[in-house]
């Protein structure tokens, strides 16, 4: 049994065989993944229903297991996107958190750098998320 906050057996697959310079696509529940995701990419399900999972909600467990070095997300072109605040706040200020209009941020998901895609029932729009995966500092080893 895991003593690991994140267990699912795909994802922490998926997220093993991803490595620095990755990207990892949480997509809300309104994103075409089928479409416009790197086919190629390993395709993880949480969207049970609408509004579980949230993006917030992976992403938490993402920064529990992985490094993230940048963010995307997708621009609207009105009022401040909710998502974006929760993201931002969650990231903090070290992940710098870009945005994108959506054809140019489809293009990135769609490029062979996209590694995994998670596919969320979040139903707020504008809530996709575009992480690249960074390097994990390295800790001396005792006498070193």
């Amino acid at each position: 049994m895991l003593r690991y906050p994140l267990i699912h057996p795909p994802l922490l697959a998926a997220l093993a065989a991803a490595g620095h310079g990755s990207r990892i696509l949480i997509a809300d529940g309104h994103f075409p993944c089928s479409t416009h995701a790197n086919p190629a990419a390993a395709m993880i399900h949480l969207n049970l229903r609408p509004g579980l999972l949230t993006g917030d909600q992976v992403l938490e467990a993402l920064l529990d297991a992985a490094a993230v070095e940048h963010a995307v997300v997708m621009a609207s072109e009105g009022a401040p996107v909710p998502a974006h605040e929760g993201y931002r706040s969650a990231l903090g200020e070290e992940v710098p958190l870009e945005a994108v209009e959506r054809f140019a941020f489809y293009d990135l998901a769609r490029t062979t750098d996209t590694a995994v895609v998670i596919a969320t029932g979040d139903q707020r729009q504008y809530a996709n998320l575009l992480l690249t995966i960074g390097v994990v500092g390295v800790t001396p080893r005792k006498g070193d």
